[in-house]
């Protein structure tokens, strides 16, 4: 257990406190300065971050990250000038951070339900309400989702607010004891008047925000692609120094079956997540298609959905190649990474959430056509879609596994030249409907080719 989660934040008269082993490591995430890199530069910082687990700073880092994107593209002038530069600031003891706070008790993911109140004063707007699940409680600079007074219900009235936390007007009101991400202040915020400046026009507050949680569900997802390749690398490492029976344990078929999908999975999460990150380049480039604009608001849900389930699955398996040492605290990360892949899985939509979101879009974009052929999947793979899309009572129970499937299939496709193996591998696990492997002959040769990739 890493030294920040042996001694986790605590709440002391209304501030949060961190050890000093938080501190110096937020020192170094922020000196390399990936909360302001270009989308590629930025991607490949954090898979490294995230490959120590969430570790109290990858939160931090997406969601200023998220904050600094909504900043230069909907804020005034004047917002802008006065909250971003601090936001960009590498030296981490000057530096300021941002955070996003959107959930209710009540409302959940139903952000439509929310129940904040923003009322005006002056030139200002004032915060009133409790949000429940705040990471990053000891922000500098919160993004808070509020409904102005008198806005119509649900999510055409919501708004949304940039507050600064030196101006007060707010109580954090305890930390969360949380599974994962331990090392990490989450906290529920009661806000009392706090000041608050709107980010964009008022009537745009949820697609504002919406942006935003797109930045945070494409880092979420490098992030954990970062803690699959960690755990590959501790379980390979592992298995191919350890003796039992005489032998490495790598040397047996159990074991070189486990490794082989440990890999293939990871692989297939840089893949699909490469191709996302390829996709937000061009958009913040100004050189997205429209196209490329629904095939990145489909891929930006489905594939944070896929690759955080995949990352606990993995993790999971890497616990057991190390067997009874892989759930000792001091003997790998292993154990903290199992905790943190769990939480990485609810962080910014569940997925039930995030897989009825991909249908809405499919059909507001009348995008299936468009996403089977990006993603190069089968035909039988866009009928499924369709058939989600077009029956919504077949979609409300099947269609998880139809969004599960087209990023498997970009997956596959993306890998299918460079790394042929594990794309079978994946292939057969995930599209090859009653695939059994004791009834496949070439099983063994794709294991071992998988391995010796």
């Amino acid at each position: 257990m890493a030294e920040s989660e042996r001694r986790p934040p605590r709440l002391v008269d209304g501030r949060v406190e961190f050890d000093e082993a938080y501190h110096r490591a937020g020192r170094a995430v922020w000196a390399t300065g990936i909360v302001g890199a270009l989308p590629v530069e930025q991607a490949a910082l954090f898979h490294e971050v995230a490959q120590a687990g969430e570790g109290g700073h990858a939160c931090p880092v997406v969601c200023t990250a998220g904050l600094v994107r909504a900043l230069r593209a909907r804020a005034s002038d004047e917002l802008r000038e006065r909250f971003l530069p601090p936001l960009l600031e590498t030296d981490y003891d000057r530096a300021q951070r941002g955070a996003q706070f959107l959930t209710e008790r009540h409302g959940g993911s139903d952000v439509g339900a929310n129940r904040v109140e923003a009322v005006p004063d002056g030139d200002t707007w004032r915060l009133y309400g409790e949000k429940w699940f705040c990471s990053v409680a000891d922000a500098d600079q919160f993004l808070v989702t509020a409904r102005p007074h008198g806005a119509p219900e649900g999510t055409r009235g919501i708004g949304c607010f940039l507050v600064a936390s030196v101006d007060g007007g707010f109580r954090i009101r305890k930390l969360k004891d949380k599974l994962g991400t331990r090392a990490l202040a989450t906290g529920e915020i009661e806000f009392e008047g706090a000041a608050a400046y709107p980010l964009g026009p008022l009537d745009d507050g949820f697609r504002i925000a919406v942006s935003v949680l797109n930045t945070s569900r494409w880092l979420n997802a490098v992030g954990s692609s970062g803690l699959m390749r960690r755990a590959w690398r501790v379980a390979s490492e592992f298995a191919a120094e350890r003796k039992a029976f005489g032998q490495v344990i790598a040397e047996f078929p159990l074991v070189r079956e486990n490794l082989a999908v440990i890999t293939a999975e990871t692989e297939g999460a840089a893949a699909s997540t490469a191709a996302l990150t390829e996709l937000v380049d061009r958009l913040d480039r100004g050189e997205a298609s429209d196209e490329d604009v629904a095939w990145h608001r489909v891929l930006v849900n489905a594939n944070k959905f896929v690759t955080s389930q995949a990352a606990t699955k993995v993790v999971q398996r890497a616990i057991e190649t190390l067997g009874g040492n892989g759930t000792i605290e001091d003997f790998s990360p292993l154990p903290r990474l199992y905790r943190d892949a769990i939480v990485f899985e609810s962080w910014e939509g569940t997925h039930n959430v995030l897989c009825a979101q991909v249908l809405r879009d499919l059909s507001r974009f009348d995008a299936v056509d468009l996403v089977t052929a990006r993603a190069g999947a089968s035909a039988q793979v866009g009928a499924g879609l369709r058939r989600a899309v077009h029956d919504p009572e077949w979609g409300a129970l099947h269609g998880r596994r139809q969004v599960d499937r087209l990023v498997r299939s970009l997956q596959v496709s993306a890998l299918r030249e460079s790394d042929p193996a594990s794309a079978k591998l994946l292939e057969r696990r995930h599209l090859t409907p009653g695939w059994q492997p004791d009834a496949d002959p070439d099983y063994r040769d794709l294991i071992e080719r998988t391995l010796s990739k």
